[in-house]
């Protein structure tokens, strides 16, 4: 397993408050390589299946990693961070957070990570849903999440990893209302577009359906996220 922390700070241990955590650095570790996880941490709290162990696991990993970066936000770190699911795809991230609650940190990453991969799997898509998203939504969702006008591929692009890197070197509250703000513009263009398939192609209109409901609940927890990090409850 690539472990987030690993393939951003190769040659930094870990966070000695990490606790098992510090059991997972390996110095001969490269950012390009996939890496396997430790035995005695991955493969006893995964093959288990031990619900306790994958949430202690889960939050530990998080908290590690945000509270490392954030006390110092090397540039070079934050953007293998950013660039992470690029380089290692989402795997390993899903083996540690696909599990966890939505309200919780390492439940807020996993979101981001996979709205940040949809979009840049298929920005052109993207760009499409956002921009009609923007036409029809009437809030200030578009200016919160702060893409420009127009925005096309590349600017959403652009656009996810900033609000990514923010949660790194920036307010990760309004890192957070950005990516929901971002969700709710994608929603509503989907929601239309799917409108617009509706007679002539079903399948297509369902599956523009299924993604904005997805970006709706997705929007809908990060912005509890926030909330619950601006009173320093988000665990």
């Amino acid at each position: 397993m690539c472990l987030p922390w690993a393939a951003a700070m190769q040659q930094e241990p870990v966070l000695a408050a990490a606790g098992s955590l510090d059991r997972m650095s390996d110095s001969s570790r490269e950012f390009h390589k996939p890496v396997r996880r430790p035995a005695e941490v991955f493969d006893r709290a995964f093959a288990a299946e031990d619900p306790a162990e994958v949430s202690r696991v889960a939050h530990t990993t998080a908290h590690a990693l945000l509270a490392r970066v954030r006390a110092d936000p090397d540039g070079g770190v934050v953007e293998r961070l950013v660039s992470f699911t690029d380089e290692h795809g989402i795997d390993d991230l899903a083996e540690l957070w696909s599990r966890s609650p939505a309200k919780t940190l390492p439940g807020a990453l996993w979101r981001l990570y996979l709205v940040q991969l949809m979009i840049h799997d298929d920005p052109r898509t993207a760009a499409l849903l956002y921009e009609r998203g923007r036409a029809e939504l009437a809030s200030a969702d578009d200016v919160v999440a702060g893409a420009p006008s127009p925005a096309g591929p590349d600017e959403l692009v652009a656009l996810v990893d900033t609000i990514l890197r923010g949660l790194f070197q920036g307010d990760f509250a309004v890192a957070l209302d950005r990516a929901a703000a971002f969700c709710r513009v994608q929603a509503s263009g989907a929601t239309h577009v799917a409108d617009d398939y509706e007679t002539t192609e079903p399948d297509r209109a369902s599956t523009f359906t299924t993604r904005a409901l997805r970006l709706s609940d997705y929007a809908a927890d990060l912005s509890a996220c926030a909330a619950l990090w601006r009173r320093d409850a988000l665990s």
